[in-house]
């Protein structure tokens, strides 16, 4: 089988974009992982499927890199979007739907290969003040730390992502450093079982932890990756954080065809 994709990042967080609007094509965990990795297939941290909807502008189906399905992608999400467009599904905005819900989105510019998008995310309440662990469609353990060099991001990053606390499932897990202006988050993501350049739900709980702490942050964040830049926007009452917008940059790599 002849299988046509494209390849797009958000920050430097990849993904391998699949038009499954048919739902014809089936692929295996193996396949996925193997499609995914770095050296033997495409290379990607991700797999995502556009699938049609019948109430919906169309459904996004996530794949980690190794093969399994994930939790909600907030880079993901912003590809598809950027690749629904491309496609002449949408013109700007676009209500979809993912693992944990309905998403509200919107490309706010599109030139050539490089367009800007803004997600909708669901709302996020904070109990009884513990920010170590947020759950923004996908679980993230936060640890804010002086300094980016402070801590061995993979090692330290899979100690946590395995912990048995965490256990079954596992958790993603983000180091925050905190600036006058900004913050910079690093994460080692579960499902890729590594560090990635930026990972859009952990960048969003990195920020609304952030803002619990950070009175100058009461609005919104501006987050700085070792892939890009991005901005996490909200409102805050108490504890809830509703109305949660992750805004950047969706960059189409190159599109292809390779063989199933």
């Amino acid at each position: 089988m002849t299988l046509t994709f494209s390849k797009y990042h958000g920050t430097g967080n990849d993904f391998i974009l699949i038009d499954n609007r048919q739902g014809n094509i089936f692929l295996s965990e193996t396949q996925i992982a193997q499609l995914c990795h770095r050296n033997f297939g495409i290379g990607a941290d991700g797999l995502i499927y556009l699938l049609s909807s019948s109430k919906l502008d169309f459904r996004m189906e996530y794949y980690n890199a190794d093969g399994r399905e994930g939790t909600m992608c907030g880079n993901g999400g912003r590809c598809i979007m950027a690749f629904a467009k491309h496609l002449g599904i949408i013109q700007k905005k676009a209500i979809f739907e993912a693992i944990d819900g309905i998403h509200e989105a919107e490309v706010i510019s599109s030139h050539g290969k490089l367009s800007h998008v803004k997600l909708g995310l669901n709302k996020v309440e904070i109990l009884d003040g513990d920010y170590s662990f947020i759950n923004t469609g996908s679980p993230h353990y936060i640890e804010f730390i002086d300094h980016p060099k402070d801590k061995d991001i993979f090692i330290d990053g899979k100690n946590i992502r395995w912990d048995e606390k965490f256990q079954p499932e596992g958790t993603n897990v983000n180091f925050v450093t905190l600036f006058k202006n900004s913050i910079f988050v690093q994460t080692y993501e579960r499902g890729v079982e590594n560090v990635t350049l930026s990972c859009g739900t952990g960048i969003t709980a990195s920020a609304i932890a952030s803002a619990s702490r950070i009175p100058a942050f009461e609005k919104g964040v501006n987050v700085e990756t070792n892939g890009g830049k991005l901005r996490v926007e909200f409102d805050k009452k108490g504890n809830l954080f509703t109305n949660i917008q992750l805004s950047g940059p969706a960059f189409l790599s190159f599109t292809g065809h390779t063989e199933i």
